[in-house]
């Protein structure tokens, strides 16, 4: 992944954070946001008619109840969320490194998998990304 452009990892953990890395393989910062559970749980703490909801990905965008509404608009909101970083983030890396190829993005954590089939920028899943980077980093200070 990004072996010829810049990358953004994205981590769907405790909080959804965007890594960003530029063609020669240098971190050059991110974004951070809530993550979708913390988010879920502190929907439910704070509004006293609404409930913690299974996290899965709905079929509608439109839900026809309150569990399919919490769940569209945890999922979506979140593709949504990480699709305008995204853009955003790209359209700042074609500045900083013209020319320098397509961004790849590539999403990692726990929770990658309820919205990958959703997002408009994901373009690979690596749920092991962590241990790839650790094995990597052993094998250079070998």
């Amino acid at each position: 992944y990004g072996e010829d452009g810049p990358c953004i990892v994205v981590d769907f953990g405790t909080s959804t954070n965007l890594d960003v890395v530029s063609p020669k393989g240098e971190f050059l910062g991110g974004a951070l946001a809530a993550g979708i559970e913390i988010s879920v749980e502190a929907l439910a703490a704070r509004a006293a008619q609404l409930r913690r909801v299974e996290l899965v990905t709905p079929k509608n965008v439109i839900g026809k109840n309150t569990v399919e509404a919490l769940q569209s608009g945890t999922i979506y909101g979140f593709a949504g969320q990480v699709d305008g970083l995204v853009n955003r983030i790209t359209d700042e890396l074609a500045i900083l490194y013209p020319g320098s190829g397509e961004v790849s993005v590539i999403a990692t954590g726990g929770l990658a998998p309820l919205v990958i089939g959703v997002s408009e920028t994901i373009d690979f899943h690596e749920p092991d990304l962590t241990l790839i980077g650790l094995r990597l980093v052993h094998e250079r200070n070998s």
